[in-house]
């Protein structure tokens, strides 16, 4: 009996986390990579490829990342190169993400246990030039290789939002 109902919970927990995940309206693409030993790479470029039907409407690129509280820095420093079908880099930049508070060290995003998890806007209304297959890649850097305590990296591409003001 215990058995039964630990199955039924598990898959109800599963469809209730696919529900709202699948609320997301402002949502176009969205992809997650993971780091084996939680663990960044300086050579780990990581890619993710997205197509764009829509010109006539601006778009928020984001990055995702998820970090323990054990990460050693405040900041973490990406390089994001966004190119289109044909491989022309159309923007390319170093930013910061801030993923603790720099002063206190008091850790940023949304937590569950000792994991933490940000969104970071690099591009802010955005209009790309043409339809089609874009590729979108970001290498940390940072001075540390490997760069630990960080469990994953993505990629999110987003409508931007109307206000009903």
């Amino acid at each position: 009996m215990k058995m039964k109902f630990l199955v039924l919970f598990k898959i109800s927990i599963v469809v209730f986390s696919l529900a709202l995940i699948s609320c997301d309206d402002k949502r176009v693409f969205e992809e997650n990579n993971d780091f084996a030993g939680k663990v960044w790479y300086v050579d780990s470029l990581q890619v993710f490829k997205f197509k764009v039907e829509d010109i006539s409407k601006p778009y928020n690129l984001l990055v995702n990342v998820r970090n323990s509280e054990n990460y050693p820095y405040y900041n973490l420093f990406i390089r994001y190169y966004l190119q289109d079908s044909t491989g022309q880099e159309i923007k390319s930049q170093q930013t910061e993400l801030i993923l603790m508070e720099p002063t206190t060290g008091k850790p940023l995003g949304d937590g569950l246990g000792d994991v933490y998890s940000h969104k970071f806007e690099i591009l802010k209304n955005f209009s790309f030039p043409k339809t089609g297959t874009y590729i979108i890649k970001l290498k940390q850097y940072m001075r540390q290789d490997p760069l630990p305590e960080i469990y994953s990296v993505g990629f999110r591409l987003e409508n931007v939002s109307k206000n009903k003001d």
